[in-house]
């Protein structure tokens, strides 16, 4: 999707999860390297929250995706939850942009981005 012409990817992580071992050294770097390709993608938009944020408006509930203003998709535990809903979508792109203005972006988040990848063991 993000090298189709016209669409446009707004990424936003935690810093946290940059530090996650889901794999070994080589697999981790692997995997930060990839966000970093695709973070300077010029359809990407890359935001990650840092750690040291002091004013949170917000903590992230579940993860979840927003297509457009007419799905919000919704990973939970034992289920997908597709969100149509217009009241509840307005809910889920709220608290997107209360994330998305706590993120760097930029070569401030490449940085997180490097960071991470240096304290692989």
């Amino acid at each position: 999707m993000i090298h189709e012409p016209g669409h446009r990817c707004v990424i936003l992580v935690e810093e946290g999860v940059l530090h996650y071992q889901l794999g070994d050294g080589d697999a981790m770097a692997a995997q930060l390297g990839h966000l970093l390709t695709a973070g300077a993608l010029p359809s990407v938009s890359l935001g990650i929250i840092p750690m040291a944020t002091q004013a949170r408006a917000l903590w992230p509930q579940e993860l979840f995706h927003v297509y457009d203003d007419t799905l919000v998709s919704v990973e939970l535990l034992s289920a997908q939850v597709n969100v149509t809903q217009p009241a509840e979508i307005a809910l889920y792109l709220k608290a997107f942009e209360q994330l998305r203005g706590m993120a760097v972006y930029g070569a401030e988040a490449r940085a997180l981005i490097l960071k991470a990848i240096e304290a692989l063991p």
